[in-house]
């Protein structure tokens, strides 16, 4: 690929982004949305985050794998389930995948 190709699809993607963006506003023309609506539009975040998180993290490719990033997910996790702050989470996430990459 090269340099305008990238930069076209991330022009692209901006425009289609902000297309996206602008069109609930105008369909809804400044009403609020229906609370069984609203609730499910909060929990899509989470949802999305999580497969997001489980495909970087379980995959290798296409085909399902362990690794270094893995390990340092489980633990970032582990911390997080036990209160640490979010910067620490992500440091010992960071470091155990730094680790574990340079010792395999």
């Amino acid at each position: 690929m090269t340099v305008g190709t990238s930069i076209a699809l991330i022009g692209a993607c901006t425009v289609v982004t902000a297309l996206i963006k602008g069109i609930g506003p105008v369909a809804l023309g400044g009403r609020e949305l229906p609370d069984w609506f609203a609730a499910i539009v909060a929990m899509m975040a989470p949802a999305l985050f999580a497969a997001l998180v489980v495909t970087q993290t379980l995959a290798e490719g296409r085909e399902w794998g362990i690794g270094a990033d893995t390990a340092g997910v489980a633990l970032g996790g582990l911390a997080a389930w036990r209160g640490v702050s979010v910067i620490g989470v992500v440091a010992i996430a960071a470091v155990t995948t730094a680790a574990l990459r340079a010792v395999t």
